[in-house]
């Protein structure tokens, strides 16, 4: 007997294999996997830096996440402000002193050329002075500025001038509640300008 041919041509009409029907069924089960029931639950996990084409980072350890801690706390950002005032203020004290032309001049006896020691004994004096009243300043910005970081949960420009008021609140209420709200005022308008510059 003849083979059935189809409508359009010689070629055989026998149930052959369809060839859309494997890649069909690979297809339906890779869907099924994605997003059918057979999706496996998410599982949360750092982004990998080496998926993207980048270095992986390797893992941190106890130590390094405490050292990370540490340097984060407003302790070590307090200390750390502490020591930058210190040293710019001793630089600032003895730069001051250096031009000042009354460094080493006795009051008592004016006509008196000062030696050498004594200029110097009055410079280091001005520049531990000036040294000391940057640290504490510093420490108090700092530390304030973390606190209130650490209170809002925002880092923005409103930290440095609710701190710089705080600090030149404290500070000038020594003098009298008119010169702690001037050097609140003060201090805010400061942290505002250097903030704004900084950023």
């Amino acid at each position: 007997m003849a083979a059935a041919s189809s409508p359009g041509g010689n070629t055989p009409a026998g149930p052959g294999p369809d060839p859309a029907g494997p890649a069909q069924l690979q297809y339906s089960l890779l869907l099924e996997h994605l997003v059918g029931e057979r999706r496996g639950p998410r599982q949360a996990r750092a982004l990998d830096p080496g998926a993207l084409g980048g270095i992986p980072a390797p893992p941190k350890s106890e130590e390094q996440k405490l050292i990370e801690r540490v340097m984060e706390s407003c302790g070590f950002k307090a200390a750390l402000a502490c020591v930058g005032g210190f040293v710019l203020g001793g630089a600032f004290g003895v730069f001051t002193a250096g031009i000042d032309t009354n460094v080493g001049f006795d009051p008592k006896d004016p006509y008196r050329t000062p030696t050498a020691k004594e200029v110097l004994k009055d410079m280091g004096q001005r520049g531990m002075s000036y040294a000391k009243n940057f640290a504490i300043v510093g420490a108090m910005f700092s530390c304030t500025e973390c606190l209130v970081e650490s209170y809002r949960g925002k880092s923005d420009w409103k930290n440095s001038v609710i701190s710089g008021c705080i600090t030149g609140g404290a500070i000038g209420f020594r003098a009298g509640l008119k010169a702690g709200a001037i050097g609140c005022g003060g201090f805010a308008a400061f942290s505002a300008v250097i903030d704004y510059y900084l950023r």
